[in-house]
């Protein structure tokens, strides 16, 4: 037996281990080969022998298990243990040959020869880097060992080696090739983790339960007694986990960092432990450990495996259109898509795909039972590949020996497989396999195979018997039989149609073998539109039937053919079932017929030819496919017709996502522009270009507009709102390579194939050209799709040019070039000159530029600098066509040949492969949520990206939404356009919040009622986020030009002396800076026209200079006298300008490499003015300035002589606000009004050199608004806007209509109340300033403005002491009582909603009838304190001893709570209890500057029990008892409370506090939760009816709060 008897045993004694050189007897030589010098010596130092292998060259001089290559030595341990030495200054080779289960050979080699990783589909090559011993001062050394070099246990797993690099399943170990130079003690395999630092003993009991046992005695090194394993040997693992679950093994371990130079590599370097991996080799001593501990190898990789998952796929055909099949069920289709084999379920459009084919699919087959599916892939070489179709796994790989495979046809049991294609020689070859092992393990075999001289278009098994088959094609039908192994054929005669070109047959009965098989019929259908049934039995024609034009009445003809001639319609395909049979034909008609093709039963057309047909196996429905890359069905019963897919019939060129509206377009070889839905991958629109074939594609980033360039030269927009053209550019004269808006959406930019670089203003719908560049991309590139990348802030644009060596940086609103980098001079050790193939912006804050190389590097640059700051290499096997970074920078994206690779962009070493393309990827993309992956070549593929984002805040956004109802209340014909203009969402910074505790948060903060009028201009819009992070009032903002970061200033927190002011970045929320400087608060701020600086002022008369790329202080300067306003220039970054007491003062910034100096002149205000203060001023879009003062002047300056022009009386008091459009001026004053200004004439009169007079300026309209104007933003055209008052109101203003409109109205002063209607539709507000108002919860909107509500009534107290009851319906006052002298302070209706209830701040306590409006009922009780609250609610008629049906409570200041039990129709009021709850003599012991509030309320979880809050001993609430007369439960709290309610559908208590705290607490008593956020004292909260809701208030600014769990 010799080898293979030794191969059974092998297998039968792998555990523990198997010692290979004792099991083969290498010292006999009889099983093992050796070559060279190879020698058997006796080692001192290791007690026993080992081998020596040496030579000059390392493959000269070898031992080899087993003998010959013909052998295996069947070895199936997962885990590989050698024990070598590598010789000083010498190299070696070892070389693994190991066997999958796919039963392929891969060769894993190892050397010291080799420099980098390298791989194949069947080689895997490893570096291997040995170590100096400890002491050495050369810890690690490329190349030959070095001299003091020790041994070495390496353990490879071989499993997952196979599984990461190759996606392979081990099978088994095949055969060893030890090279020269090396001396070897021992090989071994097992499936257990050996710990050759751990002997027998007492330790192995302990490390047995995590898979760990010690070395065997006759593997392990000796260790001298005193001394430490790894003191003197090195252990490494490589591709090895750690064998168990318990997670502190893994998360304990001090693992560092990775190597950053990508190499994968075996490393040794003389520390005590060494870590194996998938991309780096880790040393990481960990003496504090156990032993066993510190030779655990970790197995890294990028988490989580897979991060993609193909989720979709857009796409039919590739080789064929005509393959298209149902399953037995009838639920789903199958068909091929290039590379890949989608099954798609037609009722939830789910797709399942088939994956390993390496070409495109040509051919598919079901076996009867739909369990056994074939797939043929065209090329060169068929490969035909066998599945399981309901798991999905494949069970046979087979070449078929067919150059071009084009048909494939099952047996109905599965067991014989026919296929037809070319042979080498182009003759036509029939293949028949015999498959009826497969699903048992077993391998496919040739039954029969044959060549014949005729064409076959069509060959199918025939269902009644399995060596039966009919083929056709042109000039023939014939009939095939397998039969001794070979296969025979003979042609049906066709008398005069024997010259026909036959496209597809069918048998004409189900799969039943009830009838002789003469009796079947078979139907053949023809390119002229014959059908021909054929006599099975008999060997020739039955019938011939003709498919023929329409007649003109619409009819077709179907004759019984008797001669005659002419066109007739050509059939691609047939299909017949038991009743009917089904037709495509080259008119692109689906057509179904009776049996005898009598009459057209039903149609269906198809914009192009039908290609294949399919009754489904229930006979309801017909799957049909057309030449232009569709699937579809019709349902017979129903007549309805449904697309499962539309596709390219040609390669996609470029794709763009866009992320508002969620779509994706892209352009193909195929002449046609599409755009598809993101969420259901369908297509919505279709654009075609008749003569010209577009080439490049980009989405607008905020609107509804596309564009796309094409091989013409032409760039054109399209509105898809419209779907209209909206302007055509002719910059360029060849064909377009790169297009791509700029992530503001200002500007476009697109480039040819001549170099020639265009940049177009997008302000306005229709794009403008700005500046054309000739000669500065990079020629001859071919059409890319990323060729032009813009910076996330839209500041930098980066392209290959003006050669392919050169990368070129420009400033992207102008087009000036800032950096250009030669990437050939980089690589100093290549030997060929290396060019750029792509860019790609790394996000803002990082600052980086990748690029692609030729030589397949990732060259990672400074964006500013050009300085390389790390490389990849290799990352394709050819060039990367594509790359992308995901927006939180920790994911890249690249596409090379056929593959996708996602990186780890932190540690590039780690990636993950994915196939499925059969055309190289020319695109890949990150949605813009970062949930998918996005690649195209062949098809359109998506994948769902399955690693999550970075986390966001999760509170969710505090704005108002006013563009609902704006668009409810404003006729607005194109409300896309004024989303534009006016705001995609108005971001109001109302009040300044803190994120609630991360984790398990039970209240969301989801919206707040108010608009800070104490700020000043601290509104924006055209922004989509509010966040959080300020804990003072926010007192300015200030938003870059191009909209991607956004400053905001606030006042001094506790212990801090400076002011804060926070930076964020729009895109994803994150505050990226916070800066401080300013002592006192910040009133101005204002970019640059580049956005590199930020310059703050702050009314500490200092003016503050920040780079924005560093937000370092780049200068600060003091001002002698108060400063008020600031802005720059809008045509200069480098002037800018800011107005005080007085005068103008031009400030010129002057930098002198990283030296910035402020030049300044001050221009006093015109003495006819008199003594003013300039309040505000504003740029025009030229060399005009324009200031306002405080006495309501508004001066006109030439910023080129820093001289006033002219001044006029614009208003009377003083102007805060000035905002400048072409030729429109707008002012807002302290007297409330806000006028609008025509000042063209200004700038004509300055150019012509007249004298300017007031009369020169013309106020076309005027809107008085209900406070001080404070912050105004409007559109380019000064047509609409948004402007903020000091009452707290945002104001919605269009000139055009001479229309305001309130679009959010906070209550000016402080909130004294809020409450809800009974369904928690709406709430209701009342405050200091004397107004109540009533809110919709859905939408935060003012209902009394807005729209009208349901029938319902709010009962308000006055300070003159009465009672108002309203109608919010009729929006006007229903009754007014008067039942108190003193000021009411609570009030509260009771459970009936007959009475009213009413506290005084005299401490009186009145019941009136909403009927009669009489007072019934004035209770003393409290009198000379105070009321704080009034409470109602239910209780049982005679609970507690007492009658009536109501139980209520007041509670007044004194610390005093009476609970009282009534029944107002009897006129009974009966006083339940009285309880009065101590305190300390004063609050100033307490070091209170005044009492916190009494407050008590009903427990609607403990009937019969109150709790009450309020300035006692201890901070804490009470629970008290009105059965037990005593308090039985106490919460200990933080503060003094200032607000308190009871949930009434959980057992939760909020409670405010004068800290600005709000706290949650779960009752029993359990942890607390806090929410800071609010500006003021917590003075109120409520529960909502449902408990699901929270209100609360402090000061003026109302906040609504969501219950999430709990």
């Amino acid at each position: 037996m010799g080898v293979l008897g030794a191969v059974t045993r092998a297998r039968g004694h792998r555990h523990p281990y198997l010692n290979i050189f004792k099991h083969f007897r290498v010292e006999e030589w009889k099983r093992s080969a050796r070559e060279g010098d190879v020698a058997a010596l006796k080692d001192t130092r290791l007690k026993g022998t080992v081998y020596r292998i040496r030579s000059s060259t390392p493959a000269s001089s070898y031992l080899q298990l087993p003998r010959t290559g013909t052998q295996t030595l069947g070895l199936v341990g997962r885990y590989l243990y050698l024990l070598f030495r590598p010789m000083p200054h010498k190299h070696f080779v070892v070389h693994l040959d190991v066997t999958t289960k796919e039963n392929q050979v891969v060769r894993i080699s190892f050397s010291t020869l080799f420099k980098e990783f390298k791989s194949t589909a069947t080689w895997l090559q490893f570096p291997f880097i040995c170590g100096a011993a400890k002491s050495s001062p050369s810890r690690r050394l490329v190349g030959a060992a070095p001299g003091d070099v020790r041994w070495t246990c390496l353990v490879l797993d071989l499993h997952s080696i196979l599984s990461l690099y190759l996606n392979r399943r081990y099978s088994h170990l095949k055969s060893i090739r030890l090279c020269s130079n090396l001396l070897v003690k021992n090989l071994c395999t097992s499936d257990l983790v050996f710990d050759p630092a751990v002997r027998y003993g007492a330790q192995q009991a302990g490390l047995a339960c995590h898979g760990v046992a010690p070395m065997p005695r006759d593997m392990a090194f000796p260790v001298p007694e005193g001394q430490k394993w790894h003191d003197l040997y090195d252990y490494i693992r490589y591709g090895c986990s750690w064998p168990c679950s318990d997670p502190w093994r893994l998360h304990d371990l001090p693992v560092p960092g990775g190597r950053q130079d990508g190499e994968r590599c075996l490393r040794n370097d003389g520390s005590r432990q060494t870590w194996g991996s998938s991309g780096d080799i880790l040393v990481t001593p960990t003496p504090d450990l156990h032993p066993a501990l510190s030779v655990v190898c970790l197995f890294q990789r990028l988490l989580p495996d897979p991060i993609l998952k193909l989720r979709m796929i857009i796409g039919f055909g590739g080789c064929s259109t005509k393959w298209a099949l149902w399953t037995r069920n009838n639920a789903a289709v199958v068909y091929p898509c290039h590379a890949v084999i989608v099954a798609l379920q037609i009722q939830t459009g789910e797709q399942r795909f088939f994956l390993g084919h390496t070409d495109k699919v040509s051919a598919l087959a079901f076996n009867g039972s739909s369990t056994l599916l074939a797939s043929a892939q065209a090329g060169p070489l068929s490969v035909l590949r066998l599945w399981d179709f309901p798991t999905g796994s494949c069970l046979s790989v087979f070449k078929t020996h067919i150059h071009s495979l084009l048909s494939l046809s099952f047996s109905y049991s599965g067991a014989i497989l026919c296929g037809v294609g070319k042979d080498g020689h182009g003759k036509t070859m029939v293949v028949v396999w015999n498959t009826a092992q497969v699903t048992r393990g077993g391998e496919v075999a040739v039954l029969a195979k044959a060549h014949t001289d005729v064409d076959i278009q069509a060959l199918k098994i025939a269902f009644f018997d399995d060596t039966r088959m009919v083929s056709c094609g042109r000039d023939n039908v014939r009939l095939w039989r397998v039969r001794d192994g070979e296969l025979r054929s003979c042609p049906i005669k066709l008398g005069e149609y024997h010259s026909l070109e036959f496209t597809d047959l069918a048998f004409a009965e189900g799969h039943t073998a009830e009838r002789e098989p003469q009796d079947r019929a078979l139907f053949v259908c023809s390119k002229s539109g014959h059908v021909l049934e054929v006599d099975y039995k008999n060997v020739c024609m039955r019938s011939a039937r003709r498919l023929l034009p329409a007649r003109p009445d619409g009819l077709y003809q179907v004759l019984l053919v008797l001669g005659f001639s002419g066109p007739g319609i050509a059939i691609n395909s047939i299909s017949i079932s038991s009743t009917f049979c089904a037709t495509g034909s080259e008119d692109g008609y689906l057509r179904l017929w009776p049996l005898d093709f009598s009459a057209v039963v039903l149609e269906a057309e198809h914009e192009a030819p039908v290609s294949s047909v399919c009754i489904s196996p229930d006979s309801c429905k017909v799957l049909c496919t057309t030449a232009a890359g569709n699937v579809g069905y019709l349902a017979i019963q129903s007549r309805d017709y449904n697309t499962l897919m539309r596709s390219h019939e040609d390669s996609i060129l470029a794709f763009s996502v866009e992320g508002t509206w969620k779509r994706m377009a892209t352009v193909s070889q195929d002449s046609t522009i599409r755009v598809w839905d993101l969420v259901s991958m369908q297509q919505l629109y279709d654009f075609t270009a008749a003569e010209e074939m577009p080439c490049a594609v980009a989405f607008h980033p905020a609107q509804q507009i596309l564009a796309c360039g094409f091989d013409s030269g032409m760039v054109r927009t399209f509105s898809l709102a419209a779907s209209d053209l909206l302007v055509e550019h002719k910059q360029h004269r060849t064909v377009i390579t790169g297009l791509t808006f700029s992530p503001d959406g200002n500007f476009m930019f697109s480039s040819c194939l001549q170099g020639t670089l265009a940049l177009y203003s997008c302000m306005a719908q229709k794009s403008r050209v700005l500046r054309v560049l000739g000669n500065v991309v990079a020629r001859d590139t071919g059409s890319i799709p990323d060729a032009l990348v813009v910076s996330g802030d839209s500041r930098l644009l980066a392209f290959v040019g003006p050669s392919q060596y050169v990368v070129t940086v420009m400033e992207a609103c102008s087009l000036d070039e800032l950096l250009r980098v030669d990437i050939s001079i980089l690589d100093l050790n290549g030997t060929a000159m290396d060019s750029a193939v792509r860019v790609c912006f790394a996000p803002v804050p990082r600052g980086e530029l990748l690029v692609s190389t030729s030589s397949n590097k990732i060259l990672v640059l400074d964006a500013k600098t050009g300085r390389l700051v790390r490389e990849v290499s290799p990352v394709h096997k050819l060039s990367c066509s594509s790359l992308a970074l995901s927006k939180d920078g920790r994911y890249l994206l690249t596409a090379g040949d056929r593959v996708i690779k996602v990186w780890d962009y932190q540690m590039c070493s780690l990636s993950q492969v994915y196939i499925g393309h059969s055309e190289p990827v020319r695109q890949v993309a990150f949605t813009p949520d970062q949930r998918h992956v996005i690649s195209i070549g062949d098809a359109i593929f998506l994948w769902d990206f399955l690693a999550l984002p970075v986390e966001r805040s999760p509170a969710d956004t505090c704005v108002l939404a006013c563009t609902l109802f704006l668009k409810r209340v404003l006729n607005v014909p194109d409300w896309a356009t004024l989303l534009e203009l006016i705001l995609s969402q108005c971001v109001f910074f109302l009040q300044s919040f803190l994120l609630p505790p991360a984790g398990s948060e039970v209240l969301k903060l989801k919206a707040v009622i108010g608009y800070n009028g104490n700020g000043r201009g601290n509104m924006v819009y055209d922004l989509s986020n509010h966040w959080l992070g300020h804990a003072e009032e926010i007192s300015t903002l200030a938003v870059s030009h191009d909209g991607q970061v956004l400053a905001s200033a606030s006042g001094q927190t506790n212990g801090d002396s400076h002011c804060q002011i926070c930076i964020w970045n729009v895109q994803d929320g994150v505050c990226t800076a916070n800066l401080f400087h300013h002592e006192t608060q910040v009133q101005a701020m204002a970019f640059s026209r580049d956005d590199r600086f930020l310059i703050t002022l702050g009314d500490d008369q200092t003016i503050a200079l920040w780079n924005t790329y560093t937000y370092e202080l780049v200068l600060s300067t003091c001002i002698s006298e108060p400063v008020h306003d600031v802005a720059f220039s809008p045509l200069s970054h480098r002037e800018l300008a800011c107005v005080g007491k007085g005068a103008v003062m031009f400030w010129l910034l002057e930098e002198q490499g990283a030296d910035v100096k402020l030049k300044v002149h001050r221009a006093s205000a015109p003495n006819m003015l008199g003594p003013v203060e300039l309040t505000s001023l504003c740029y025009d879009a030229d060399t005009l300035l324009y200031s306002g003062t405080n006495s309501g002047q508004i001066c006109v300056w030439d910023t080129e002589t820093n001289c006033c022009l002219m001044t006029w009386e614009a208003d009377e008091g003083e102007i805060g606000v000035l905002v400048c459009r072409r030729n429109r001026l707008v002012s807002g004053s302290n007297t409330k009004r806000i006028r609008l200004w025509a000042v063209a004439a200004v700038q004509e009169l300055k150019l012509k050199g007249l004298d300017t007079r007031s009369s020169s300026v013309l106020l076309e309209n005027e809107i008085t608004l209900d406070g001080t104007i404070v912050s105004a933003a409007f559109d380019d055209s000064l047509e609409m806007g948004i402007v903020g008052t000091t009452a707290g109101t945002l104001w919605y203003i269009n000139w055009t209509e001479s229309m305001s409109i309130r679009l959010i109205s906070g209550h000016k002063n402080k909130v004294t109340e809020v409450c809800f209607s009974p369904d928690e539709t709406h709430c209701a507000t009342c405050g200091e300033d004397g107004s109540v108002r009533i809110w919709s919860l859905g939408s935060m909107e003012l209902v009394v403005q807005f729209q009208v509500a349901q029938s319902t009534h709010v009962a308000a107290g006055y300070s003159d002491g009465t009672i108002r009851v309203f109608s919010v319906s009729r929006t006007e006052m229903e009754l007014k009582m008067h039942p108190h002298a003193a000021a009411l302070t609570a009030v509260a209706y009771s459970t009936d909603g007959e009475m009213i209830l009413s506290g005084g701040k005299d401490g009186l306590v009145a019941v009136s009838s909403l009927r009669t409006g009489m007072t019934i009922r004035v209770l003393t009780d409290h009198k000379g304190s105070p009321i704080t609250v009034l409470q109602c609610t239910r209780k049982q008629y005679h609970d507690f001893g007492v009658e009536g049906g109501e139980l209520w409570l007041a509670t007044s200041s004194d610390r005093r709570v009476s609970v009282w039990a009534s029944d107002w129709l009897k006129d009974k009021c009966e006083l339940l209890d009285w309880l009065s709850f101590p305190a300390p003599a004063g609050p100033e012991v307490s070091g209170l500057i005044s009492l916190p509030p009494s407050l008590a309320a009903f427990c609607p979880w403990e009937h019969g029990t109150l709790v009450y809050v309020g300035f006692g001993m201890q901070k804490e609430a009470l629970f008290y008892s009105l059965r037990k007369k005593q308090v039985v439960e106490k919460i200990s709290l933080p503060y003094f409370a200032t607000s308190l309610s009871l949930s009434p559908a959980a057992r939760f208590i909020a409670v405010g506090f004068g800290e600005r705290l709000l706290r949650l607490l779960r009752c029993p008593a359990s942890e607390a939760q806090d929410y800071t956020g609010h500006d003021d004292t917590v003075h109120f909260c409520r529960f909502a009816p449902s408990g699901r809701r929270l209100v609360t208030a402090s000061h003026s600014a109302v906040l609504l709060w969501e219950l999430r769990g709990g």
